[in-house]
């Protein structure tokens, strides 16, 4: 393992809105791994004080840093300007994950060990020794089947598309303009995954317990499952102009 890269040029993005009564643990338990990372919250205007709890822990970590949006701009404009942070000031490694304590630090070492060998890592709930737990019948099976759904439409050999815990090379991040990605919600997730495979990037699912959301209320909704429904149609015809216009070049 790089000790240079844990302890200097990692920065960990996590999205927040409402994770007032999560993000405290989750930070103590990235802190308490054996590497230095820098962490960016990008707090969207939190009615809980999320925003409030950053500011006072700020105090003890010196690499903790805030972006306070002034109001709910969505998943992906936030990992937008959180990527643009990581880029702008240097990072080499580039790892989301959620705020809720659904996905577990402990799986921050192994994913950045995997970038000795790959470009993206994909915490995976669909591969072996993967899973979710706290979740209902109803909410496995649409996370299942739409997974299933977007790999069968894109014919990407990745099973767990709309994963939110990632760990990359800053290169992923250049070598597409992840700033024009259309999506607003979970499916920017699908669209940074597949543009990084059209670009030929070696990826990676590594297993992950998914735990579900430990405090607070979900940010799942109908319309976020229905954009995704129309991005995978969309990005399916993107992927059969791309490889036309690959062949015939």
């Amino acid at each position: 393992m790089n000790e240079k890269i844990l302890k200097e040029n990692v920065v960990i993005i996590i999205p927040t809105y409402n994770e007032a009564e999560n993000i405290e643990n989750l930070i103590g338990k990235i802190y308490s791994l054996p590497i230095e990372p820098s962490i960016l919250i990008l707090d969207d205007n939190s009615l809980d004080g999320t925003s409030g709890v950053i500011k006072r822990l700020q105090a003890q970590h010196p690499k903790l840093y805030l972006i306070d949006r002034e109001k709910k701009l969505g998943l992906a404009r936030a990992l937008k300007a959180g990527f643009k942070f990581a880029l702008d000031k240097g990072y080499d490694v580039i790892i989301q994950m959620d705020g809720d304590l659904s996905h577990s630090p402990d799986s921050i070492l192994e994913m950045i060990d995997l970038l000795s060998h790959y470009d993206l890592v994909i915490g995976s709930r669909y591969v072996e020794n993967g899973g979710a737990l706290s979740w209902g019948l109803g909410r496995v099976l649409m996370s299942r089947i739409g997974n299933i759904y977007a790999k069968t439409l894109l014919q990407i050999p990745i099973n767990d598309l709309t994963s939110g815990f990632k760990c990359m090379r800053r290169d992923v991040l250049e070598s597409f303009n992840f700033d024009s990605l259309s999506s607003k919600g979970y499916s920017f997730q699908i669209e940074v995954t597949f543009f990084s495979f059209l670009k030929g990037l070696k990826i990676k699912e590594h297993p992950i317990i998914f735990k579900g959301r430990m405090d607070g209320k979900s940010k799942m909704s109908s319309g976020i499952a229905f954009e995704a429904f129309w991005k995978v149609i969309i990005l399916s015809f993107y992927r059969l102009y791309f490889f036309i216009k690959t062949f015939t070049a």
